[in-house]
């Protein structure tokens, strides 16, 4: 009998050890998975980018880098919000974004790593460039990045290339295992900075949103109202296809006119507008084979809003 329970003890210690293990390893696996991306409004035209992910290969020649964009506009950190919302989930779990659109930087603003509750990780300064991320994939947890233990070496007197010295070379040592989130830095209980903006809303039979990017190489005009809201809306009785539609910037009606509702440009005569959902799913402008953006001068940003009725 002692022999019996002895053999089982270590059977199921042996079991016990294995699972310990296996999950430990699926932990790492989530954790880290040695892919960097990298998002700046420095173009391309220098060395900048090419510095940050040498500071990364230096770190660990084994990584993979790439590239998200480096085409934001300058000091435009709500475009940065939003393109890392749009590429993330993309993406698999553990891999670790750069995030460089920092106007402020060498200022107090906090430098973080930002852990979603989707897996990723987003280091970046804190000054707005969370923003939709928070929204749509929620926030795990924060740390406030400890520059003394994770800064590059000798290059504490230099405060404008934050992306080099910090965000790059702490992206690639979580990345490559050298270091674990919780080695990043203590958690921050401080709230991120947000944007405000205006979030797809259905209320008395309108439809409001905000106007959230444009979709640069053919001037048209992307919302942030998804297929729910647009479904719950085009469920109110209406009398044709077509909707009333005004756009305002910091208030100011900038856009008014009415287009119908389409499942693609070529529907509509050249020219012509029309409403449809995005590769995104979400409500949309066009002119078919035209700029909607260029001939009203429309932008898109925090402060660009969108009122949409049935036409009547």
């Amino acid at each position: 009998m002692g022999l019996f329970l002895s053999t089982f003890k270590n059977i199921s210690m042996k079991k016990l050890l294995i699972l310990v293990v296996a999950f430990m390893i699926s932990l790492n696996v989530v954790a880290q998975n040695s892919i960097v991306v990298f998002q700046t409004d420095f173009g391309t035209k220098d060395g900048a980018v090419s510095a940050m992910k040498g500071v990364a290969s230096a770190v660990s020649p084994s990584l993979k880098l790439y590239d998200l964009t480096h085409e934001i506009p300058a000091y435009n950190i709500w475009e940065a919000a939003y393109r890392l919302d749009q590429t993330i989930p993309y993406w698999p779990a553990g891999t670790v974004f750069v995030s460089v659109v920092d106007p402020g930087v060498g200022t107090n603003r906090k430098s973080v790593v930002v852990k979603t509750k989707s897996g990723h990780y987003i280091v970046s300064p804190d000054n707005g460039t969370f923003t939709l991320v928070a929204n749509s994939l929620g926030i795990d947890s924060i740390r406030e990045i400890d520059e003394v233990m994770n800064r590059r070496k000798n290059s504490g007197a230099s405060y404008t290339f934050h992306g080099r010295d910090v965000y790059a070379y702490t992206a690639a040592k979580l990345a490559s295992h050298i270091i674990t989130y919780k080695q990043v830095g203590a958690i921050s209980t401080t709230p991120l900075q947000m944007i405000p903006f205006q979030k797809a809303s259905l209320q008395n039979g309108v439809l409001k949103g905000n106007i959230a990017i444009l979709d640069v190489q053919y001037g048209n005009i992307w919302t942030n109202i998804d297929q729910t809201h647009w479904k719950s809306f085009n469920e109110l009785a209406h009398t044709e296809n077509k909707i009333f539609v005004e756009i305002y910037h910091a208030n100011k009606l900038v856009y008014t006119g009415a287009m119908p509702f389409e499942n693609t440009f070529g529907a509509v005569g050249l020219g012509k507008p029309l409403a449809y959902l995005n590769s995104l799913m979400n409500l949309s402008f066009a002119l078919n084979q035209g700029s909607m953006a260029d001939k009203y001068h429309i932008a898109a940003g925090a402060d660009w809003n969108v009122v949409i009725r049935w036409a009547k």
